[in-house]
């Protein structure tokens, strides 16, 4: 049987593809004045330590979150405050 394990991959180039798209559309959602509601049937642990065995046996986090720097990517302001509130204003240590 095939296990898979979200830790090994957190962070990985996929992963911030995923993640910028459904912040940006849950922001343009919240725009309207009705209601909607988001259940995320694929949620994970929500917290992944980049420094964590799983994550450093594969790193993929390294060629993902990794490689980007909030200063180049201003208009991606709301994805970079919640990492940035994860690590605390520390270096990337954790991706949510």
């Amino acid at each position: 049987m095939l296990s898979y394990r979200h830790s090994f991959h957190a962070g990985n180039f996929a992963d911030v593809l995923k993640h910028i798209v459904l912040i940006e559309i849950l922001q343009h959602l919240a725009k309207k004045d009705k209601a909607f509601d988001y259940i995320d049937t694929h949620a994970g642990a929500g917290l992944y330590h980049l420094a964590s065995a799983h994550a450093e046996k594969l790193q993929e986090y390294q060629n993902g979150i990794a490689k980007l720097n909030r200063s180049d990517w201003p208009e991606l302001a709301a994805y970079f405050a919640v990492i940035e509130a994860v690590n605390s204003g520390k270096p990337l240590e954790y991706y949510p």
